[in-house]
């Protein structure tokens, strides 16, 4: 019996989807002048790409934070690109017409705002960024790294080991952070497999 390995082209199409979706709206904030910051997986894909580009793991989705009072004008100009706005869950979240799926759109984080009630820091805001070599503009580095800090989810904590393995946080990098954002840091780091360069915090 002739066995099939499985078709992963669908795969192929979604990464090309996020990233086709992360340049049409980047592109579309800069040309109009808004300020943003890409975070979320995309943000630590951006950061470790500086380091390897192999080791670049693959994202659903965008994410990206944006001043409150920007959100309308944000829909103004993205509307003519065929995106609707809605709001899920306290989110906003911007869609492609074609395909009005909440998860396959472009999620807000408010500049400046508790992401949750229990988030121990608001976001920060969308002047602590960098240009990536990509062209869109990216949170920076500490910044990116209190965020996943803070939410803690599973992937959170992975997006923590990817960028822990690449060296990209330091000792100097987490200076003054908090004493549970250090120790759920050190967690994460203990736990990696595989991981034998463990610098210390």
């Amino acid at each position: 019996m002739v066995q099939h390995a499985p078709n992963i082209e669908w795969h192929f199409r979604a990464v090309e989807r996020v990233e086709r979706l992360l340049k049409t709206v980047t592109t579309a904030l800069d040309q109009a002048g808004i300020p943003y910051a890409v975070i979320g997986g995309n943000a630590v894909a951006t950061w470790v790409a500086t380091r390897d580009v192999g080791a670049v793991r693959a994202t659903k989705d965008v994410d990206i934070l944006l001043r409150r009072s920007d959100l309308q004008s944000v829909a103004d100009v993205l509307a003519p690109l065929g995106f609707i706005s809605d709001d899920v869950m306290g989110i906003p979240v911007f869609m492609e017409a074609t395909d009005p799926l909440p998860s396959q759109g472009v999620h807000v984080i408010v500049a400046n705002e508790k992401v949750r009630a229990h988030s121990r820091f608001p976001a920060p805001d969308v002047e602590d960024v960098v240009r990536s070599s990509s062209g869109h503009l990216v949170v920076g580095l500490r910044a990116l790294v209190v965020m996943k800090l803070d939410a803690f989810r599973r992937t959170d904590q992975v997006h923590l080991e990817d960028m822990l393995r690449q060296g990209l946080i330091t000792r100097e990098l987490v200076h003054h952070l908090p004493g549970d954002f250090l120790d759920r840091l050190r967690h994460v780091r203990d736990t990696m497999e595989w991981f034998t360069q463990k610098p210390e915090f």
